[in-house]
């Protein structure tokens, strides 16, 4: 058995905080042609997932969260109950498609079993199928995640050559679960650990506190949130993308916050509201997944916290002010800050983390206006059982307050856009999509008017 690191048991916490969220995380794959028959695909899965230990494991956890919350075989392991067969209502178009996935983010996953399930819809428009699959955030981040669709589809030559098969394990040397004895060893530690780590994570953490302290100016983009959800899709040209970056000297990351800027001022701007400077406070994950651990399936993350400037009409000038922020936070260390405070989380007693994680969820925070994620998909080409896919769509949950979400997934040359809203207060959410598509038509139509005045 392995314990929980306190960032994936937090998901759970977090989940448990409020009936009315879901934390799984979807990758939405639109597949050529017709679907296979139930008995090959249930088969070739099987064989898939007898290769990850983690996908036949369970979370248990502890009288009054004492101890970390562990992950333990599921003694009942049915390859069944984690696979659904649907179909979309006719036409079976795209809109079908978006409205489907919405219902599957408000599906809360069975903790009985081990927290993931595939769903196969066997008739897209276009002579095309799709399979979603859905994981707990407690057990993949967006990395680990694709990388877990990645290890369903069919293997190349040169995959089956490779040594060792990954198993989802942590590979830390650690037996994983912490004794009493562990605990109190610990505890003696403690006064000498906690002074080494605060001082750095007081440097650079004061940032990030300070930006969640001060709450953007009040907006339609923080509230309540119900059930029910809306789902939605933007795409773009990941060549064009880095296009627009070399021509202003900015990295996919900030071409893609400044289109997502653009997006939000046009939903305010619709609205009616004022679209200042301090209206939204992004919260941007960054992976801090080293290569050798690339299909560990758990959480290895951490975040910057930054506001846009949705004040900016001019799309050149908000690319700028957004490369020059996002330069200025890396170099200031907010994101290792936050890997040292769940370094340091780590070694406190799991119940005082879980009463703190409960204690937070139900704090109406307004610090964080909006999340958007971005995670580089396959290069390659990917099969399934024989069939093409064509396209790999992301969906996140929306938690805390914050009413929309993003999800930025690349595979080949398509960027895609997953967007998720809260049904009752985001009707608007198209709007989100086409501000996305605008805004990257004029940042490219931008960089290749500069080209041109800058070639002889």
């Amino acid at each position: 058995m392995t314990e929980l690191q306190p960032l994936d048991a937090g998901f759970i916490e977090l989940e448990d905080s409020d009936q009315r969220i879901s934390l799984g995380i979807a990758a939405v794959a639109i597949l050529a042609g017709t679907p296979p028959t139930r008995t090959e695909f249930e088969a070739a899965l099987g064989e898939r997932v007898a290769a990850n230990d983690r996908m036949r494991q369970r979370i248990r956890r502890t009288p009054l969260d004492m101890t970390a919350p562990v992950w333990e075989p599921d003694p009942n392991f049915d390859l069944a109950h984690h696979i659904r067969w649907s179909a979309l209502p006719a036409p079976a178009d795209e809109s079908a498609l978006r409205d489907f996935v919405a219902t599957e983010l408000v599906e809360r996953l069975d903790r009985d079993h081990p927290l993931w399930e595939c769903v196969v819809l066997d008739r897209l428009a276009g002579g095309r199928w799709a399979l979603i699959l859905k994981a707990h955030h407690t057990l993949v981040d967006g990395v680990s995640g694709i990388n877990l669709f990645e290890s369903l589809c069919d293997e190349r030559e040169s995959d089956a050559r490779s040594a060792g098969v990954p198993t989802g394990e942590r590979n830390t040397g650690e037996s994983g679960q912490k004794s009493w004895f562990g605990w109190a060893v610990t505890g003696l530690r403690l006064p000498v650990d906690v002074p080494r780590y605060a001082m750095g994570m007081a440097r650079s953490l004061f940032p990030v506190m300070a930006a969640l302290v001060s709450a953007p100016a009040s907006s339609s983009l923080n509230g309540p949130i119900g059930r029910q959800r809306r789902y939605t899709i933007a795409r773009a040209s990941l060549t064009e993308i880095r296009e627009i970056g070399r021509g202003f000297d900015a990295t996919v990351n900030d071409v893609v916050l400044a289109a997502v800027t653009a997006a939000y001022r046009a939903v305010l701007l619709g609205r009616g509201e004022d679209p200042t400077g301090d209206s939204v406070r992004i919260l941007v994950p960054v992976s801090m997944r080293a290569a050798e651990a690339k299909a560990v399936l758990d959480n290895r993350v951490s975040a910057v916290v930054s506001l846009l400037p949705l004040h900016l009409e001019d799309p050149v000038e908000r690319l700028t002010a957004i490369h020059r922020r996002m330069v200025r936070q890396k170099s200031g260390g907010a994101a290792q800050a936050e890997k040292s405070l769940l370094a340091l989380a780590g070694r406190l007693p799991f119940a005082s983390v879980a009463w703190s994680v409960r204690l937070l969820s139900r704090l109406p925070q307004r610090g964080v206006t909006a999340v958007a994620t971005n995670v580089p998909g396959p290069h390659r080409t990917l099969t399934l059982l024989g069939s093409e896919v064509l396209e790999l769509l992301p969906a996140i949950p929306i938690a805390m307050r914050l009413r929309t979400g993003i999800a930025i997934l690349s595979y080949g040359d398509q960027l895609t856009f997953g967007i998720t809203g809260d049904y009752d207060s985001t009707p608007d959410l198209e709007v989100l999509a086409d501000g996305i598509h605008t805004a990257i038509a004029d940042l490219l139509a931008a960089a290749r008017a500069r080209s041109r005045e800058s070639s002889p």
